[in-house]
């Protein structure tokens, strides 16, 4: 069977490293990107993982791309510390590797998400998907702070089962990390936003929250969809708030 790596890129994931980690156990090799966690992540990984590594972290895709080539084996399977590989996607997987197609480079794979604590049914989560199966070395994420995709040199294919995807901890830690998204979104957006005008402050955040809420059915999620949307909005309103403190700042 062809051998496959897992990367799981972790920062203070105490919470979730051993679960991640179990979750993935049928791969060759384990392989940890630490960016320097203080909460005991990466003595506890040391102890679990094949391997860990250490670096300091700028942004998700650069973090990713300076690991990928560190993987020992061509395959590599790519899981967020809050993310499980199910049994039925991990009998998937092996399923591949027994005999990968010689022309495909990667795979989608859904994600069920989660979101506090209740199964996201809409909200514009519904038909989420991620490239994480794919070749080493065919692969690479776009240099973006945010959201970067995958740009794949070939083919790619679809997994029929999903990730496990739970991306709440606590509320006051998912309002954190949308802040950082919106500083990062914020520097990506300089370079294709023209002057900030009421549009971007009022009817982009209203359009964000009327598309997850109303659109793509967040009403029908109840209390979280309600929340997903206005999270949403909120981001947006603070990405553009952010961008101009930055130009402000170079002003």
């Amino acid at each position: 069977m062809t051998k496959l790596t897992v990367i799981i890129p972790t920062g203070n994931e105490i919470h979730n490293i051993k679960g991640v980690i179990n979750s993935v156990g049928f791969a060759d090799e384990i392989l940890v990107v630490d960016s320097f966690s203080s909460d005991g992540t990466f003595e506890l990984a040391e102890k679990l993982a094949t391997r860990v590594i250490r670096r300091e972290y700028e942004y998700s895709a650069s973090q990713k791309n300076w690991a990928i080539p560190k993987a020992s084996n061509e395959w590599i399977l790519l899981v967020d510390a809050d993310e499980r590989v199910t049994p039925e996607l991990k009998n998937e997987i092996l399923s591949i590797l027994d005999s990968p197609p010689k022309d495909i480079a990667a795979f989608w794979i859904g994600r069920n998400n989660h979101f506090m604590g209740e199964k996201v049914n809409y909200s514009g989560w519904r038909n989420d998907s991620v490239i994480r199966l794919f070749k080493r070395d065919l692969c690479s994420y776009e240099d973006r702070h945010v959201h970067a995709k995958i740009l794949v040199n070939g083919k790619t294919g679809r997994l029929k089962n999903k990730l496990h995807h739970n991306t709440y901890v606590t509320f006051d830690k998912y309002i954190e990390k949308m802040n950082r998204y919106a500083t990062w979104q914020s520097e990506d957006y300089d370079k294709k936003t023209g002057v900030l005008t009421p549009y971007h402050f009022i009817i982009k955040p209203s359009w964000g929250f009327f598309k997850h809420y109303i659109l793509q059915s967040g009403f029908r999620d109840g209390i979280v969809g309600l929340t997903i949307g206005y999270v949403q909005g909120y981001v947006i309103f603070v990405r553009y708030v952010k961008l101009w403190l930055l130009r402000k700042k170079r002003s």
